[in-house]
């Protein structure tokens, strides 16, 4: 029988046995039999970095996205790794990267440690809680931090902390508390800080983890000790009993923290000549917490800071950060007057140093410790009043807010010099505040009504129109309650002031002194034509004259006071607040003034406003206009002189 009788084709069953064997070594063989070897991490960025514009970019990227995507379908396992490496630094440049999701848990889920770490690092930069692959995770990391492996549960310890959920956290918990009682000081250290991070998002698991933290103090491996420390600031900031709890535990800290300060060189924690400045900082910030308030605790630690704050090298940067940590310390804590005498006086050293990274930090220390000790603080007055011409606007906005916390009845002559200085030398950003503030030290501390009209008046020329409206009203306020002879003083002053801005033009930049100007002239306008005025000295209280107001006095005739408010009505540049002051007080001049002329003259600019264009102008300029025509024999009452105000 030969093969076409018995139905067998040679030829078509050896072709069908190929494509069988074809189909059957397609499905089985790797992808990269099929693909091409994808693009290497560098030569993405590389690719990505030589764009020349956004388009081009966006280009490399979506080209580089759809091949990453056409791998994860057929299931490439040999380029995974490399894949979701460029994923993730395309995720870094803020393109869309979660279809990797999924592909990072593969990687978690391969022995392959190097494939785990990508995994991982994928794990924290594209999930959280709010994806719903983010619960598939939870038993890969049960799986890995029971491993044999240091590398791999120190990865598990890693990411839980990461990215680790209510829900997850409550459930790995136990595994992590389990390793903080490891044999092993790389994974103890890795669950203490995993701890950290659980307490701080689960705060109820706190208790759980008590009787395993109180024994990593008594580790020699630093990496251990400062985990340990920083789990056991972050129980102490977050629960009182917990803090209660832990006061049993300051004098193994003193030991610890003294140790570090006594030990000879090591180069395994040696920085810049300082033993561990990492573990000091953060046992003294403990030791802050631990000391507030308690006054048996703060004198256990009282020996220590003071080593500490003597024995530290101050000519590196590493010194002054352990430095600024015990002043902070000593501060807070219930230590000795000397302490603190002796933590001011380091604050007053940093003020000297070169860094302007150091004089901010002490400035600003000095600012929430000037109320705890004001006289050791105002030792170094001087200083601080050098760091307000400082060229950086930080320091100087520091500087300024710590001299009126210094200012006190004793030193407001020196201080408010000063600060006059540098009202007038500052950016406008300083203006408002520090004029408020003068004002309101000024009105707190003033050794004499004199002396504070004239502090008043010589902040409205400085600042200009950078004060604030209350500081007007609050001015006219004082002067309304002073004696008659400081009303003819301030009369004459804010004359000449006046007379200064009009002549000279600048009356649109100090228009709150031209509005206090105004009303006192049209209140006490009589006494500043009397001939009484020649008799009162411009000198002020710290014998000073200013540019504008000579020692003797001329006194101005009623024509060339009514010159003096016309030109600054005419003023284009005035704001209609401004003039509407002015105008009022023109009319009030009308009862204070005595000559014909003057009386002529004032109704004739009044009767222009009547007029005017803007509408609130030209009701007063109407309205006062009538006190001349209908109601003539009522304008001396109702323009007399306004009683004593009183105060807010």
């Amino acid at each position: 029988m030969n093969g076409s009788e018995s139905g067998f084709n040679p030829a078509f069953n050896i072709a069908t046995i190929k494509q069988v064997v074809n189909e059957a070594i397609e499905r089985v063989a790797p992808v990269s039999v099929r693909m091409p070897t994808p693009t290497r991490l560098r030569d993405l960025i590389r690719q990505i970095r030589a764009a020349r514009t956004a388009a081009e970019e966006r280009s490399v990227v979506n080209k580089e996205c759809a091949y990453i995507r056409s791998t994860f379908r057929e299931e490439d396992s040999v380029w995974r790794c490399r894949n979701i490496a460029k994923l993730l630094y395309i995720h870094m440049l803020g393109y869309p990267a979660h279809f990797g999701q999924l592909e990072c848990l593969k990687l978690i889920a391969s022995p392959r440690f190097t494939d785990k770490r990508v995994g991982y690092l994928g794990a924290m930069l594209l999930l959280d809680e709010r994806q719903d692959v983010h619960l598939l995770i939870t038993n890969s990391l049960k799986n890995d931090l029971n491993s044999n492996t240091q590398f791999v549960v120190g990865l598990a310890l890693c990411t839980l902390g990461a990215i680790a959920s209510p829900e997850m956290a409550r459930d790995l918990a136990s595994e992590v508390e389990r390793l903080i009682k490891s044999p092993n000081a790389y994974i103890k250290k890795k669950a203490a800080l995993c701890a950290f991070r659980i307490i701080r998002r689960v705060p109820d698991l706190m208790e759980m983890f008590l009787p395993a933290t109180r024994s990593l103090l008594t580790e020699k491996n630093h990496g251990v000790l400062i985990t340990g420390v920083t789990l056991i600031t972050e129980m102490c900031e977050n629960s009182p009993d917990t803090l209660n709890h832990f006061k049993k535990i300051v004098p193994n800290l003193v030991r610890i923290l003294k140790n570090l300060i006594l030990a000879g060189y090591s180069p395994e924690h040696d920085v810049s000549g300082v033993s561990d400045p990492f573990l000091q900082v953060k046992i003294l910030r403990l030791l802050r917490i631990l000391g507030k308030n308690d006054a048996e605790a703060s004198e256990a630690m009282n020996d220590i800071l003071a080593q500490v704050a003597t024995n530290t090298e101050t000519s590196k940067n590493v010194g002054n950060t352990i430095l600024y940590e015990t002043v902070l310390s000593i501060m807070d804590i219930k230590s000795e007057s000397s302490l603190r005498v002796l933590a001011v006086n380091i604050l007053g050293r940093f003020l000297l140093n070169n860094d302007k990274n150091i004089r901010y930090v002490a400035l600003n220390t000095l600012l929430r410790t000037v109320h705890v000790d004001t006289s050791a603080v105002q030792r170094h007055r001087t200083t601080i009043l050098e760091c307000l011409k400082d060229p950086d606007v930080s320091i100087r906005r520091r500087a300024m807010e710590l001299s009126f916390a210094l200012v006190n009845s004793s030193n407001i002559r020196s201080m408010m010099k000063e600060l006059l200085v540098f009202l007038e030398r500052s950016d406008a950003e300083f203006k408002a505040h520090c004029s408020s503030a003068m004002v309101l030290a000024a009105e707190r501390y003033a050794p004499s009504s004199k002396w504070h009209l004239d502090t008043l008046f010589r902040v409205f020329l400085k600042a200009g129109n950078y004060l604030r409206d209350d500081t007007v009203s609050s001015t006219i306020q004082i002067v309304s309650a002073a004696p008659a002879e400081r009303q003819a003083y301030a009369a004459m002053r804010l004359w000449s002031a006046l007379e200064h801005c009009a002549v000279c033009g600048d009356a649109t930049e100090k228009q709150p002194l031209v509005q206090v100007a105004a009303w006192t002239i049209g209140e006490y306008g009589d006494l500043l034509v009397s001939e009484a005025s020649s008799n009162i000295s411009m000198v002020d209280d710290d014998g000073i004259e200013d540019s504008y107001v000579s020692d003797d006095f001329t006194q101005p005739s009623e024509e060339y006071v009514i010159d003096m408010y016309q030109k600054l009505l005419w003023s284009t540049q005035l704001s209609i607040t401004t003039k509407e002051y002015l105008l009022l007080s023109l009319a009030k001049l009308s009862t204070r003034f005595t000559t014909q002329p003057s009386q002529d003259k004032i109704r004739v600019i009044i009767d222009t406003f009547g007029s005017h264009i803007h509408i609130e102008l030209q009701q007063r300029g109407v309205e006062l206009s009538q006190l001349y025509r209908n109601y003539a024999h009522l304008r001396p009452a109702l323009l007399e002189r306004m009683p004593p105000m009183e105060p807010p």
